[in-house]
């Protein structure tokens, strides 16, 4: 017989009861109501003795509650939460994220399938950790990581709002195993490739990449860099990264500023310096057709393989996979050749953008010079 207890510090009735192997049981009923308690307190035993559905439990603990304070319980559904979520961030939220939420968001909803009308509260851990591991099978660990990062904020949100008592996404670990090249395999460039690849570049890009080699800014923030951004007479480049919103006052490197100093600058502060590259961030809102181009162009000189959407790994199902070289190998270059000069390791950091040291040091190689110039330091025995 299903009884309650309340310890003498709570105001919490606990419900009492014996399941089907005899063994005691003890829940809290999270109510302070005598009544209610003892209804919850056998409902719990009945169901565990008839193995009632979940359903059936919550919609009884529903009739409770109503009955006890006179409000209707309203479950919203997690399609239904996810609609109201997206709309509360459409107003607050750049349009590039609110994209991405939405995208990730939709992947979660497509893997459910029916389960996204149940009532949010009735979505476990289990479902999340089984939605996390679909994707790793098809997708690099990083795009499975900013999915799963969108459901956390999602049943982060639900907690905080009273839609869920406890967050299932809370402990669902990240992916940690890279599906795509491993880190390792990613190099920088040698001042020979560079010369190549500047030979057969044409005029705006051969811009960019100076630019990308001499401050080792991303891809995006070069492109979208406009005359205003420069100060020729305290040498100085200034800007706002796109990815972290850090503010930038990078010093002009010497080869940078005999380059600017050549251009045509016009009358307008307000033009582009790469004015193709930043027309297509600005209708695209994101550098992926810069990066294809820029991947073709040192296909060009031999330093990538031709790619096709097949051999790059793209659409459904396929793992992506990231070249050696890239646009972002001339941040890895600037990195190692600044600690090779002998910079300071926080100097260096500060000056590519760096949020951290242990970032930092993923971008440092060690080239062959400086590899010998070591072996030669060691004494004569």
């Amino acid at each position: 017989m299903a009884s309650i207890w309340r310890h003498p510090r709570s105001q919490y009735w606990t419900a009492c009861f014996r399941d089907l192997k005899g063994r005691q049981r003890r829940i809290t009923t999270k109510v302070s109501d005598r009544k209610t308690a003892r209804k919850i307190a056998q409902e719990y035993e009945e169901t565990i003795r008839t193995e009632r559905t979940v359903k059936q439990l919550n919609e009884t603990l529903d009739r409770l509650h109503e009955e006890v304070s006179g409000q209707k319980v309203i479950r919203t559904t997690l399609r239904g939460y996810v609609a109201e979520w997206l709309a509360t961030k459409e107003p607050e939220t750049a349009r590039s994220t609110l994209a991405f939420y939405r995208g990730s968001l939709g992947k979660f909803v497509t893997f459910l399938g029916g389960r996204a009308e149940v009532p949010l509260s009735r979505i476990n851990r289990t479902e999340i950790v089984a939605f996390r591991n679909a994707l790793a099978a098809k997708l690099s660990s990083k795009t499975v990581n900013h999915d799963l990062k969108a459901v956390r904020m999602l049943f982060r949100s639900a907690r905080r709002d009273g839609l869920v008592s406890e967050d299932p996404a809370e402990f669902v670990e990240p992916v940690r195993r890279e599906n795509r090249l491993p880190e390792g395999n990613r190099r920088n460039f040698t001042l020979g490739e560079l010369r190549v690849v500047l030979d057969a570049a044409d005029l705006e890009w051969r811009s960019m990449i100076l630019f990308g080699l001499y401050t080792g800014q991303r891809l995006g923030d070069i492109a979208t860099l406009c005359w205003s951004n420069i100060d020729l007479t305290r040498g100085e480049l200034r800007f706002v990264t796109r990815k972290t919103a850090r503010t930038m006052i990078l010093p002009l490197a010497e080869p940078l500023r005999h380059h600017i100093e050549n251009l045509d600058a016009g009358d307008d502060p307000r033009a582009p310096i790469h004015p193709r590259a930043f027309g297509l961030i600005t209708a695209q809102k994101k550098s992926s057709m810069l990066s294809r181009q820029f991947g073709e162009l040192l296909a060009q000189v031999g330093l990538r393989e031709h790619k096709t959407h097949k051999s790059e790994g793209k659409g459904r199902g396929n793992v992506r996979t990231i070249a050696a070289l890239s646009f972002h190998s001339l941040r890895r270059t600037a990195t190692t050749l600044l600690h090779e000069a002998g910079i300071p390791a926080a100097v260096a950091q500060a000056l590519i953008g760096h949020d951290s040291e242990a970032v930092h040091e993923l971008y440092i190689s060690v080239g062959r010079e400086a590899l010998q110039k070591a072996a030669d330091a060691l004494p004569k025995l």
